[in-house]
């Protein structure tokens, strides 16, 4: 299997680690880049956009990373609040006041960051298509009461996160998430990462290949439940032009390793990248403020949440404490380690059953830690 694209000198074992998982059939198309010290040391791709194997994945070939996409809304509120747009501790009803409602006055934006304000999923029935319907969705929201007590434990808000800090963010800008993303983030720093993604892009889209169970398959709490059929999670949906061009900020968004390995540079690198200051180093290090941690009460796992990013701990140790990371659906991941100024993430279109990445991009990570410590 052919890789493409630069991994030279220490990191050229790098391509052989993904030309191993290509012609094994664990990846069907993907890229992985890597960044260090505000410089792109990695960016690979190879393979095919398509399950037949009719594209190849070419260098912009983009695709639906699921939530990894939460990143990036995440970002987008760090850097709302450090150019004083809202602090991370305001309550949400300062800005959406209908949200106070059912006992949610008191819910803070950091809550909804780290996936604690009791709201992982909707209480009312949902179909597929009213994740394109921003108004009822918030609406919704806002009207429900919490599952849980909020900020008192831990519950994955698969869905539902990207409406909350996505209208956060239309109150106190009067723009939607995707729109500030695009121009404070995206386009200064040219990166093919878009929550919202034009018709014109559509071509460029590789296929997503469902993970062999769908998720929700061993659902055992109605938290869970709840998380996976309301709505049922549909991978066909991200080949349809109403999912692509949707503003959905926790699952819908597109994009390819290098952009989401050059946008988390910004916080790896206290605030710069590619010359250009986004954040201050004090905003960035936000994202390492540990809001919650314990059992979470949707995954069912150890997690340790800070501003909108797991942190280190629980199921997922990494070699510096001040780093964080998530990702999507299926095994897209980003990685952000601000002790060493490096970030990473991969991205593929064969989906395995995980929530959290999994295996191979970990493994494209382990090579680059192994080259960058030689």
């Amino acid at each position: 299997m052919t890789v493409h694209g630069l991994a030279e000198g220490k990191f050229a074992g790098v391509k052989s680690v993904m030309a191993a998982s290509l012609a094994s059939g664990a990846d069907i198309g993907a890229s992985f880049c890597a960044t260090q010290d505000g410089e792109t040391v990695i960016d690979i791709w190879g393979g095919h956009a398509d399950p037949a194997k009719l594209r190849n994945w070419e260098r912009d070939t983009i695709v639906n990373v699921y939530s990894t996409t939460k990143t990036m809304a995440a970002l987008t509120a760090l850097l709302l609040a450090d150019r004083g747009v809202f602090d991370l501790h305001d309550k949400v009803a300062k800005y959406w006041p209908e949200f106070a409602s059912e006992g949610k006055a008191d819910i803070t934006i950091a809550q909804l960051l780290s996936h604690s304000a009791g709201l992982s999923g909707w209480k009312e029935p949902l179909q597929r298509e009213d994740l394109y319907d921003w108004s009822k969705c918030t609406d919704l929201l806002a009207r429900q009461a919490p599952f849980w007590k909020p900020g008192t434990a831990p519950g994955y808000h698969a869905l539902t996160q990207g409406y909350l800090v996505g209208e956060v963010v239309r109150r106190a800008t009067g723009k939607t998430i995707g729109t500030v993303f695009r121009t404070e983030i995206a386009e200064p720093l040219g990166a093919d990462f878009h929550i919202g993604l034009p018709a014109s892009e559509d071509a460029r889209v590789a296929d997503l290949q469902p993970p062999p169970a769908a998720i929700g398959a061993q659902a055992t709490s109605d938290l869970q439940r709840n998380m996976a059929t309301n709505p049922g999670i549909d991978v066909g949906e991200t080949a349809k032009r109403a999912w692509r061009g949707a503003e959905i900020p926790a699952a819908g968004g597109t994009g390819n390793a290098r952009s989401v390995a050059e946008i988390h540079a910004i916080l790896a690198n206290g605030g710069v990248a590619k010359g250009k200051h986004f954040l201050s180093e004090a905003g960035c290090r936000r994202a390492l403020e540990c809001q919650v941690e314990g059992t979470d009460l949707v995954l069912g796992i150890p997690v340790r949440f800070g501003m909108g990013f797991g942190l280190p701990g629980g199921m997922v140790p990494l070699p510096n404490s001040n780093s964080c990371y998530w990702g999507g659906y299926g095994g897209s991941v980003a990685i952000i380690d601000m002790d060493a100024q490096t970030s990473f993430s991969y991205v593929m279109n064969r989906m395995e059953g995980t929530t959290t990445g999994d295996a191979r991009g970990f493994a494209l990570i382990m090579a680059t830690w192994q080259a960058m410590a030689a």
